[in-house]
Parts: structure tokens; C-alpha cells; sequence
């Protein structure tokens, strides 16, 4: 299925880069501070951290030596592996999913996109094209989605040394210097220190509830992008030469590392709003969730915090930007290596067709927002993404040859056979990692 013509990481770095990026988008850069604020706080950052590596890892490893043994994507991976042209129908959904994740993601991304030229508008006096480009009306909605769109099509379609590979070993350093640098920042302000003993002191009488373990099992698995192919197309593009064990620890370390800064940011950022006078709690005590804290509580924090705030306000959403555009890239390539590899397409075609159908899709739910937006949500990651899980851990333990398994993982690590990770691992994609997805599955359901 593969060929020359596919490209390939020229270094573990890129691939490392990119891998990291599919991973690290909106959901880690927000969706894990928010669900530790609301799930016992220390409690959910300590099972998130377990789980990540004791399910998370080993399915990505998983995913790992399908892309690179088959150097193809989740159809023809499938197809070319013994024993695997049944699961075909499985890569077919992953590519659909994918594509449907893709549509709605480039819609909260462009909104990441217009909070972002808010401020630098306002700079330069134009306060009404400011209030406009935030106001979150289906006309601003389309513009900067299709925006974003554009621009995850012009990276993918430039191929993979020169696309993703390039722009990921860019952006990725970026976003985890303005991380950091944000972070201290927050950190000296009034009230982030209350927000931090949330964050960092567990009430270990939390720790075995089951709605926080299930919580945190959730957001392991969707963190690493697992399920829907993007991590196994990357793969299809790495050196027989790397060490895939190596790749996937440190991309799963990437991963939970952002994850756990971010957490260090929003968590401290939001009792730091609260202490200037930004409501972060409901009438009940909950804490506000999803978009509206980021898009009410810190643009207020920020709004505070006189002329600083707004380069303040410039660099967080330009960070949320990049954490969106790197996850974009990798979801894109996952049809489009579909298109050129099994299809003969040419890359630069394949990118403007499939990213002209799966905008079609972003702009129906744009227009429908209400209507669509969080049963898209739902269906494609509470549902789909886990059952993709369960059959890679089906495919991999039960179907896939142990010894095609362990050849493929041995070149680039040739002493990994007799390893003790190599006795553990397939007691975990076999039997571990299918019982805590078909929990994750059954609390989805009820």
C-alpha cells in the first residue's frame, strides 16, 4: 500500500512534533483544566496521569506498529495485514469519524481565531469589527471556520516533510514556551494560589469515586487521539530505524506533560478572575463549563489587567490557535492518506477535495448550530472514538500475529523481545485496556 511517494519524517523529533500536536489541541489545552476543576481537582490530575499510561500508552503503541508495519492508512492498513480485511469497514469509520471531528473542531477553532485578532482589532480602533468578530452569530461563525479550514488545508496538501512535519516542529515549541511563560505569569496574580491547592492537593477520598475514575479514563483516551487513525497515519510516515516503544512513552509524556501545564494555567487563571471579580461558579456552586468560561471568565480577567491584558489576551488565543491547528493537520491527513495511497489521488487534489466535503459538513452544522453541534460532539467522541478503541485492542491481541507484532517493534529496539514491556504489554491491549474502554462505553450510554 505504501510507496515513496507518501514522504516520511526525516527525524524522531518531527514525528515526535507531530505526534504530540494530533494529541494536544483544544481538549487538553481546556478540556482536561475544566473537567479537573469539576471532578475533585488534585484527585482527577493524579487518575488522568495513571491512566494515560496504564490504557492510553499501550493502545497507542498499538496504533503505532499497525501504521508503521503497514505504511498505510486505517483502510489499507487493515487490508494488508493477515487476518484484517474484515476490520476494513472499522478503518472506513475511523476516516469518517475523523472527518466529522475535523468539522466541528475547525468551528471552536475559529472562534480560538477571532478572540484572538479581538484585542488587536480594538488596538488599532476598530471596535466595531472587534465586537463583531466575537459575537459568535452564524456569519462570524462561517468565516473563520472556513478560515481555519483553509489554512489546515494549505499545510496538509504541502506533504509531510514539508507540511506537517515542518510547521509541527514550529508550532509545538511555540506553544509550550508561551504555556510556560503564561503560566508564571498567572501565578504572581491575586488569588491564582487558592487555584493552585485545588489543582495540586488531592482529596484522596475522591480518588476511587466512580464518576471521577470514569471522567478520567475518558479524557486519557481522547486526549491521545486514540481510535480514529490520526496517530496510525503518522506512524505509516516513521523510520523502520526508530523505536516505536520510545516514540509512543515520549508523545504519551508530550501529551499529559501540556495537558498538566495547562492545568497549572487555567486552573490559577480562574480563581485569579474570580478574585477580581468574574463569576466562574453558577447559581448552585457549579463551576461554569465548556466555552463559556473561556470566552466570559478570562477575556474579563484580562480586561483587568489594563494595557497588559491585552497582549495577555493576544498570546493565550494565539496559543489556543496553534493547540487547534496542530490537531487539524493530523485529523486531515488521515483521509487524505486514504485518498493517495489507496486511491492514487494526488496529495495536492486529495487535500482541497476532502477538505472542501468535510467543510461542506463544518458550514451545515454552522448553520444548525443549535441543532447539531453537541450531537455531533457526542456521537463522534463519547461513542465512536471508544468502540474504534475496543477494536484496535481486538485487532492487535487477538487477530494480529504475535510475531508480525513483536519483528515490527523490534526494528529500531532489537533487544525489546525478551523485555519485561514486552510480557506486560499484550496482557494489556488483550484484556486491560477492552474492560476499562467498555466501562467508559457503558457510563456513555447510561
Amino acid at each position: 500500500m505504501g510507496g515513496s511517494s507518501r514522504g516520511e519524517f526525516s527525524s524522531s523529533f518531527g514525528f515526535i512534533m507531530a505526534a504530540a500536536g494530533s494529541a494536544i489541541g483544544l481538549g487538553n489545552i481546556w478540556g482536561f483544566p475544566t473537567q479537573t476543576a469539576q471532578n475533585g481537582g488534585a484527585a482527577f490530575v493524579l487518575l488522568y496521569l495513571i491512566l494515560a499510561f496504564v490504557v492510553g500508552y499501550p493502545i497507542l503503541l498499538a496504533e503505532f506498529t499497525i501504521g508503521r508495519h503497514s505504511q498505510s492508512n486505517p483502510v489499507g492498513a487493515y487490508q494488508s495485514i493477515k487476518g484484517g480485511k474484515r476490520f476494513a469497514p472499522v478503518g472506513f469509520l475511523g476516516i469518517t469519524t475523523v472527518g466529522f471531528i475535523l468539522s466541528f473542531y475547525s468551528i471552536i477553532a475559529g472562534t480560538m481565531m477571532a478572540y484572538f485578532l479581538n484585542p488587536i482589532l480594538k488596538l488599532v480602533g476598530l471596535h466595531q469589527a472587534a465586537a463583531w468578530v466575537i459575537s459568535q452569530g452564524v456569519s462570524s461563525n462561517i468565516l473563520f471556520a472556513s478560515l481555519f479550514f483553509f489554512i489546515t488545508v494549505l499545510i496538509v496538501a504541502a506533504g509531510v516533510k514539508n507540511g506537517i512535519e515542518k510547521w509541527s516542529t514550529r508550532l509545538m515549541p511555540t506553544l509550550l514556551l508561551i504555556l510556560i511563560l503564561l503560566t508564571i505569569y498567572v501565578l504572581t496574580l491575586d488569588g491564582a494560589m487558592e487555584g493552585l491547592k485545588v489543582y495540586l492537593l488531592p482529596d484522596f477520598t475522591k480518588v476511587f469515586h466512580t464518576q471521577l475514575f470514569t471522567s478520567a479514563l475518558g479524557q486519557a483516551f481522547f486526549s491521545l487521539s486514540l481510535g480514529v487513525g490520526s496517530m496510525l497515519v503518522l506512524a505509516s510516515y516513521t523510520s523502520k530505524k526508530e523505536n516505536l516503544v520510545r516514540l509512543g512513552r515520549l508523545v504519551t509524556l508530550s501529551d499529559v506533560g501540556i495537558a498538566f501545564l495547562a492545568g497549572l494555567l487555567i486552573i490559577p487563571a480562574m480563581y485569579a478572575a474570580s478574585a477580581s471579580g468574574a463569576e466562574i461558579f453558577d447559581e448552585a456552586g457549579n463551576l461554569i463549563s465548556g466555552p463559556n468560561l473561556i470566552f466570559q471568565v478570562l477575556p474579563a480577567l484580562f480586561d483587568t489587567m489594563g494595557p497588559i491584558g491585552i497582549g495577555l489576551a493576544i498570546i493565550f488565543f494565539f496559543l489556543m490557535v496553534i493547540a487547534a491547528l496542530t490537531s487539524t493537520i493530523s485529523m486531515l491527513e488521515v483521509p487524505v492518506s486514504y485518498a493517495v495511497d489507496n486511491r492514487g489521488m494526488d496529495r495536492t487534489k486529495a487535500s482541497i477535495l476532502i477538505g472542501g466535503i468535510f467543510w461542506i459538513v463544518s458550514m451545515v452544522i454552522a448553520l444548525n448550530f443549535d441543532l447539531l453541534f453537541d450531537f455531533v460532539v457526542a456521537t463522534t467522541t463519547e461513542f465512536i472514538q471508544p468502540l474504534l478503541g475496543l477494536f484496535i485492542c481486538v485487532f492487535v491481541g487477538w487477530v494480529m500475529n504475535r510475531n508480525t507484532l513483536i519483528e515490527e517493534i523490534k526494528q529500531g529496539n532489537p533487544d525489546v523481545e525478551n523485555s519485561f514491556f514486552m510480557k506486560i504489554w499484550p496482557l494489556f491491549i488483550r484484556y486491560v485496556s477492552p474492560i476499562l474502554i467498555l466501562i467508559i462505553l457503558a457510563q456513555a450510554f447510561l
